[in-house]
Parts: structure tokens; sequence; C-alpha cells
């Protein structure tokens, strides 16, 4: 009889061991996972400093602000392509800032402006050329645009506006230097570029 109590409380304290055991285990894995858990989000955020006191800022993907990146990409190339003065240097370095920010649609139109003698005539006649970008329609979906601008061309003898509308799509590249936004403009073409007044 005494045996048999000294057996059962013998596996009673190693039934309790082992569970204690068990239960430690775990514990401890779950309070791992949860701190694992916990250093990831901190990673992801980001404090500003304003003077002693943090402000929690958060990260954003690309996907969340592509309307506003994709219209700030689309008006910059605008400006770069048509925003010139009669300098040529000056054109030939804005220019081929526009040609990261698009594809071979963009250098096919810049040659054939470069034929019909259009830069030349600038530098010629001392104009100035002038984009104001009036309105961007972009479709989020299909990723395709529609720009409509007016285009100011001063000379020595008057001023001329010219209406400008141009279509194309936009696709995702990797972000560098020259181009920032991390977007490409393809398909790119003039449907409309008549005078208004002078």
């Amino acid at each position: 009889m005494l045996i048999q109590s000294l057996e059962q409380k013998t596996r009673l304290a190693l039934m309790t061991v082992l569970l204690t055991i068990i239960g430690s285990t775990v514990v401890c894995a779950c309070c791992i996972f949860y701190c694992a858990k916990l250093v990831t989000e901190e990673r992801n955020q980001i404090y500003v400093l304003d003077g002693d006191i943090p402000f929690l800022a958060e990260r954003s993907k690309q996907e969340a602000n592509f309307v506003m990146e994709a219209k700030a990409h689309i008006q910059l190339f605008h400006q770069y392509f048509f925003n010139l003065p009669p300098d040529d240097d000056y054109i030939k370095w804005t220019l081929s800032k526009a040609m990261y920010m698009a594809d071979g649609t963009a250098l096919k139109q810049k040659q054939a402006m470069e034929e019909n003698g259009f830069y030349s005539d600038i530098v010629s006649s001392s104009a100035v050329c002038m984009i104001i970008c009036d309105s961007i329609k972009l479709d989020e979906h299909t990723r395709k645009f529609k720009y409509y601008g007016t285009q100011i061309i001063k000379r020595r003898s008057r001023d001329m506006k010219r209406s400008l509308i141009t279509v194309g799509s936009i696709e995702n590249v990797p972000r560098t230097r020259n181009n920032p936004h991390g977007l490409l403009i393809t398909n790119w073409r003039t449907l409309e570029n008549k005078d208004l007044d002078y």
C-alpha cells in the first residue's frame, strides 16, 4: 500500500514537472514570437524629431500615391520637353532630361521637330517657349493619360498661344537619379497643337 502510494506520488510529481516544462516552453515561444512581431512593426515605423519631440511618420507605398506621382511625372516631362529658351545648350540639356522620362515615341517626336527646324528657329529668332498645364486626365486602371496644356511662344515681333493635347500611357520602372518618380511615359503622341490667338 505504501509502495503504491509512493508510485502514484512519483507519477504525479513527474506529470507536474513535465506539464510545467511544456507550459514554460509554450509561454516562452509565445513571448519570443510576440517580441519579434513588435520589433518588426517598430522597424517599419519612422519617427521625425522636432526639437526633442518625436512624431510618428507613416510610410506609404507607391501605389497609394500613384495618381499624384504620375501627374507630377507627366507635368515635369512636358516642362522639360516644351519649356525652351533661345539657348542651344540648355535646349539639349532639357530634352536629354525629358528622354529619361519617356520611351522612344518621345525621341521620334523630338527628331521630327529637329528635322522641321523647330529648335534652330527658336535659337535664331530668340523665341521663348513655355508650357502651362491646364489639366491632366489619368485613368488609374488602364494607366492612360491625356495632357491639356497651353503653349506660349514669345517672339520679338509677336506672342503666340497654342493649344496642346497629348496622350500616352504610364509604366513603372526602377527609380533613378534622372527618373525620380520611377515611371516611364509610353506611346506618347500629340493629338492637337493648334494656334489659339496672337
